[in-house]
Order: C-alpha cells, then sequence, then structure tokens
C-alpha cells in the first residue's frame, strides 16, 4: 500500500494523472461543476484522480497557476500541465478531454 501525497505538489507530480478544480465556495458556475465532477470520477474511475481547491482558503496556490477566474480545471500529469479550461465544462466534453490526454501521454 503506497503512502498518500502529503502535499498539493506530490500529488500533482504522482503517476495518476489530477484534474484539479479550483472553486470558490461563492461561485455559482462552480456549483454547477459539481455534479459534472461527480459524472466524471464515475466515468473514469481510477485512472485520474479530482482534486477541488478553494481559490480563498488557498490563494499561493491559485496563484501560482495563474487562476484569474473559478472555475478553472487543470489536468496535470507527472507535474505537467497537460490541460486547462475555465468556466463550466460539460461532463461529456470534459471526459473526452481528459481521456485524449491521457492516451497522448500515456
Amino acid at each position: 500500500m503506497s503512502a498518500q501525497p502529503k502535499t498539493f505538489q506530490e500529488l500533482i507530480n504522482g503517476d495518476t494523472p489530477v484534474l484539479v478544480d479550483f472553486f470558490a465556495t461563492w461561485c455559482g458556475p462552480c456549483k454547477m461543476m459539481q455534479p459534472i465532477l461527480e459524472d466524471t470520477s464515475r466515468q473514469l474511475g481510477d485512472r485520474i484522480k479530482i482534486v477541488k481547491v478553494d481559490v480563498d482558503r488557498n490563494p499561493l496556490a491559485a496563484s501560482t497557476f495563474q487562476v484569474r477566474g473559478v472555475p478553472t480545471l487543470i489536468l496535470f500529469h507527472k507535474g505537467k500541465v497537460l490541460w486547462r479550461e475555465s468556466g463550466v465544462v460539460p461532463a461529456h466534453q470534459l471526459v473526452k478531454v481528459i481521456e485524449s490526454q491521457l492516451m497522448v501521454n500515456a
């Protein structure tokens, strides 16, 4: 059994791709992303990790990745940014983008 990553940096540098949802609790479109992310997680299973980062509680993380608006989704694999998008992304589009990135970067 592997140890859980201790930091955000360790998580995004791992072998499993990580989709990070930078959000804010007061943001309407961010609330719309929650069921989309749950659906995406069900479809992709353990091929990806989905992590939510509250920009108000983690301003350094938001600043590090130049998140200017929420929601912003960033797909990381082994520390590299593979894809990013701001705004609400429909589940079918999100799954398609992630699957194509997983194939390209496998």
